[in-house]
């Protein structure tokens, strides 16, 4: 058995795959994977982590706005697409998944061409064009939420919950006490922005820190594309409060310890926190993000902060009054494990199974 894994460009696409291919090789040792993901995203050094064999391929991005950029990135999805050719040839695979991402089109049509099956997996509230693009020539569409299989042709979609990744229910509380030099008894914020990170959310993490002294100690992972020197100042003005601009194997131990999450609105991360049964607090970023967190709000799964309107006073106060509300933490993590559930191993299993024939 050999499987293409196919996405990147920022880890909303790539975390539900890893958790996927976890599966399967527990399942199945003997299988290869290869991934297709992006030149410079930031997908590469986690796939690598896990010993998959990563090729980059040439992608673009179709706007649904009049755009030049949009003439030079149909040249590149169309590169894309025989560079995916000619790796379906040498590869040889036996199933082609995707959890979205412009990257993935090209991939999905070139396995479609050779006969390649393909599942698709629907993570955001919003169906996104790559997704799609892709679902005609998919042999299977699953969805994160339940809402969204009827967005689907009903023959072969259907609701999974959405895959997360073993390692990160695996954290110890005590061991992340002294990995991060945590006080007892203080409660904990992990604050993150994605796997690319984001400046808007560090901005309002750096303004609220200041009013939350005595109410909390926070963990902020900044991301490696965002500017530092707002959040390196903090770090020495505050000592309740601490930065890092990327994770691997500590990911597990920042939500092991933490009592309560801020983050963006992707999915890859929401799922995560979910079936660890946090409380979020979420910043979307405008699109399909602010979407995701609409919903999630809605229903009583999330607190919807928006970016666009809030500043850093107002952060600190929906923090401490999350953290002085214990009955609402449970209710916010309660809903978000019922909205969002996590994928079984068996169900994942009997996708891979009935298209791996």
């Amino acid at each position: 058995m050999k499987i293409i894994f196919s996405g990147g460009g920022t880890l909303g696409p790539v975390t539900p795959l890893l958790a996927i291919h976890q599966i399967i090789k527990r399942k199945y040792p003997e299988a290869q994977f290869i991934w297709l993901g992006t030149k410079n995203g930031p997908e590469k050094k986690l796939v690598e982590e896990k010993g998959i064999l990563f090729y980059a391929l040439s992608s673009g991005k179709l706007r649904r706005y009049l755009s030049f950029w949009n003439v030079i990135d149909i040249v590149r999805i169309i590169i894309g697409f025989f560079q995916s050719i000619f790796l379906m040839w040498q590869e040889e695979p036996s199933l082609c998944i995707s959890a979205g991402g412009f990257v993935s089109v090209p991939v999905h049509y070139a396995a479609w061409f050779w006969g390649v099956p393909s599942w698709v997996h629907q993570q955001d509230v919003v169906v996104g064009m790559a997704n799609k693009l892709m679902s005609p020539v998919a042999k299977v569409i699953t969805t994160a939420l339940e809402i969204n299989v009827k967005n689907f042709n009903k023959k072969k979609a259907y609701w999974l919950g959405n895959p997360v990744r073993e390692e990160i229910l695996q954290g110890d509380k005590n061991e992340a006490m002294k990995m991060f030099n945590l006080k007892p008894g203080l409660p904990v914020i992990f604050a993150t922005g994605g796997g690319t990170g984001s400046m808007r959310v560090n901005q309002l993490i750096i303004q609220a820190v200041q009013h939350l002294k005595g109410h909390c100690q926070i963990i902020h992972l900044s991301g490696l594309e965002r500017p530092q020197e707002l959040v390196e100042r903090a770090v020495q003005l505050f000592d309740y409060y601490q930065v890092y601009q990327f994770f691997t194997k500590e990911m597990s131990a920042a939500y092991a310890v933490a009592d309560m999450v801020i983050s963006r609105g992707g999915f890859g991360t929401i799922s995560e926190i979910a079936a660890l049964g946090k409380p979020a607090i979420l910043i979307p970023k405008p699109g399909h993000q602010e979407e995701n967190v609409k919903y999630l709000s809605e229903v009583g799964a999330a607190i919807f902060v928006d970016e666009r309107t809030s500043d850093g006073n107002y952060l600190a106060k929906i923090i401490r009054e999350l953290l002085a509300d214990s009955i609402k933490q449970k209710q916010l993590s309660h809903q978000l494990q019922k909205t969002l559930p996590m994928a079984k191993a068996g169900s994942i299993l009997q996708v891979v199974e009935s298209l791996v024939k």
